[in-house]
């Protein structure tokens, strides 16, 4: 990764860390929350037209209290952090990842602070492969920080730091299963390296599922216009009540374009599932996820999740699911779309058992499946 220029204030310009993955119509198989799905398009193909974002000042509007964007800003901003990086080598002579490295690679990304005990929320793929890691305050001090854990599944991470509580300002998350399309988001982050910038729009949309850093994909992402690119990476997704709603991790590029740059289309890890996650992550515990073993499709009727492949010797299997079968509850609950199975399996853990009611020709089944752990990386298909 090489330098380019400068940042605005003088430190040598280090190469961005945003989504290592460009997000569009997806074709062929992918694999979603534990779930390798097919053709899933969960609606995405319907564009969301872009809205001017509200400027500094101005109320946005939320089911929360409404604050200024200039508001949330004054709040929240001491508790976001500018994440550096060092892959590869690492620094020379104790140099600092925010100075000349030595040869080694360097990246930064986002964070903010969760609790007072020093830990960070990040991405996962901000921090993956570091030999070294330091994070920059608001007011410019310096600290290293250690990796706590990450979750590749989910795209979080946790990394600590050793600093006086006084520095330390945590951030508030919001109930993510509460937020609504067309409600206001504000980004804190470091775009292209431009540290504690903020970048305010709406809720596109919910329920996205986005593809996680091992080939699995999140669930219940949040899609926002405000404005995300290279460097917002880890940072939160803010209501307009000063509350986390979300991690912001991935854009939408038209790599056809040649950019890879904000076009209005970002997406937030679920602050449901960060805390889920983080929480695991904080008391030493191996983050797991449930796993079914098939791949699936939303049926064309907008009626269950049809059956792709099912996966030799997987939990789906050893229930008796076929290949064409319509998935259309779980446990009770009707599902009418990938990303809907995809969520409702995420929300079990393995060894549970579900009860799956399937459509296979003109006969309807209730098959019982005792789901697995989720493999390393997702199956290929």
């Amino acid at each position: 990764m090489s330098e380019t220029g400068s940042t605005p204030n003088g430190r040598p310009r280090r190469a961005r860390i945003a989504v290592p993955f460009a997000v569009g119509a997806i074709a062929g198989a992918t694999v979603i929350g534990g779930v390798a799905l097919v053709a899933h398009d969960d609606g995405s193909g319907a564009g969301v037209g872009a809205l001017a974002p509200a400027t500094p000042g101005t109320a946005i509007a939320s089911k929360a209290q409404s604050l200024s964007a200039e508001q949330i800003y004054r709040q929240d901003s001491p508790g976001v952090v500018d994440i550096s990086v060092t892959t590869g080598a690492a620094s020379q002579n104790g140099v600092s990842p925010f100075g000349p490295s030595g040869g080694s690679a360097q990246a930064e990304g986002t964070g903010f602070v969760y609790d007072t005990s020093g830990n960070i929320v990040t991405a996962s793929h901000v921090v993956d492969g570091a030999t070294a890691i330091q994070v920059r305050f608001e007011d410019g001090s310096v600290a290293k920080a250690t990796l706590v854990g990450t979750d590749p599944s989910s795209d979080t991470a946790v990394i600590n730091v050793k600093v006086a509580s006084s520095k330390l300002r945590p951030l508030a998350l919001a109930d993510s299963g509460d937020v609504q399309p067309g409600q206001g988001a504000v980004a804190i982050g470091s775009p292209f390296g431009y540290e504690e910038s903020i970048t305010a729009g709406i809720v596109s949309a919910v329920d996205r599922s986005i593809e996680a850093p091992n080939g699995y994909s999140i669930p219940n992402a949040i899609q926002t216009d405000a404005p995300i690119n290279h460097g917002n990476s880890g940072g939160p997704l803010i209501d307009a009540g000063g509350k986390v709603m979300g991690v912001n991790v991935q854009i939408a590029a038209d790599d056809s374009a040649g950019s890879s740059q904000n076009a209005g289309v970002g997406f937030a890890v679920p602050s449901n599932t960060v805390k889920r996650v983080v929480d695991d992550l904080v008391a030493g515990r191996t983050v797991q996820h449930a796993y079914l073993g098939v791949s699936i499709g939303t049926n064309a009727n907008g009626t269950g999740a049809v059956v792709g492949t099912v996966r030799a010797g997987g939990p789906a299997a050893a229930a008796g699911v076929r290949s064409g079968d319509v998935i259309v509850s779980v446990n009770g609950k009707p599902i009418s779309s990938a990303n809907e199975l995809t969520s409702a399996v995420g929300a079990l853990q393995p060894g549970d058992k579900a009860t799956l009611k399937v459509q296979r020709g003109g006969s309807t089944l209730t098959l019982t499946v005792t789901l697995a752990t989720r493999p390393a990386t997702a199956p290929t298909a």
